[in-house]
């Protein structure tokens, strides 16, 4: 049956990040996930975790939005051994990978080469680490201008040409129905190299139900290809936010 996160950093915003764990747990759903880990109160997260049992499906690497530049490697590579080190003390093994905008004065199959070259290098330490680099396309129309990956089918084509059981795609099914459309269609196209998901209302990126895609059919479909990873709501919730958690987990078939 699907298995659903939460993105604390988009719920109860007023809290501490170690009371927004508690407050998942309560709403029925057991495991979180979040952005940095370089801004947060870590020792404060873990116990919250000891407390309640809630898993951690996943948080971004460190530098985020920094794939495309010039001249970093050693710091993307150094970003994947600090940060699967703070993975590993919250037994998660997923880590996100946003891959920054485009680079000024360059075309993109030129960037695309720096990047495939770039996690080359990333993966080995992935795979040292027993870490998945999950790569994850965004909308540039509404969220994201100037992002450098935007459609299912690029990120494909890296992941492949990489060519690393350890760096997969994250799926954000709200950016790819504003960038492409085709949600279960791709879904299925591209489901052996999905390695976490992420889903919002879209327009709005509010709440699952109400906008323009169908979650139930959309959960279905996720069960229905295998799909076995954590499934992120990452929304911001008006209102009462259990109430959209619940809301949620009613999404889901029995």
């Amino acid at each position: 049956m699907l298995k659903l996160s939460v993105c604390i950093e988009m719920f109860w915003p007023d809290l501490p990040f170690d009371e927004r764990i508690g407050r998942v747990r309560a709403a029925g759903i057991d495991a979180v996930e979040f952005w940095n880990h370089s801004d947060k109160d870590l020792d404060a997260m873990r116990a919250a975790q000891a407390r309640t049992g809630v898993a951690v499906a996943g948080f971004l690497t460190e530098p985020g939005f920094s794939l495309t530049h010039y001249g970093n490697v050693e710091e993307m590579v150094s970003g994947v051994a600090t940060s699967a080190n703070v993975a590993r003390t919250f037994n998660c093994d997923h880590l996100i990978l946003t891959a920054g905008n485009l680079m000024a004065g360059e075309s993109w199959e030129m960037t695309r080469r720096r990047v495939v070259r770039k996690l080359g290098a990333m993966a080995t330490v992935a795979e040292r680490e027993g870490m998945i680099l999950c790569l994850e396309p965004l909308n540039i129309f509404v969220n994201h201008p100037d992002y450098w990956l935007t459609t299912m089918a690029q990120a494909a084509d890296i992941v492949e040409e990489v060519g690393s059981p350890n760096v997969k795609i994250l799926y954000d099914i709200y950016h790819q129905q504003i960038s492409e459309g085709n949600i279960i269609a791709n879904l299925g196209k591209y489901a052996p190299l999905i390695g976490h998901i992420h889903v919002a209302g879209a327009p709005g990126r509010g709440r699952l139900v109400g906008g323009d895609l169908d979650y139930r059919a959309i959960f279905a479909a996720i069960d229905a290809v295998g799909y076995d990873g954590y499934v992120g709501l990452e929304y911001r919730a008006p209102g009462d936010e259990a109430e959209t958690l619940e809301e949620a987990l009613s999404l889901i078939s029995a």
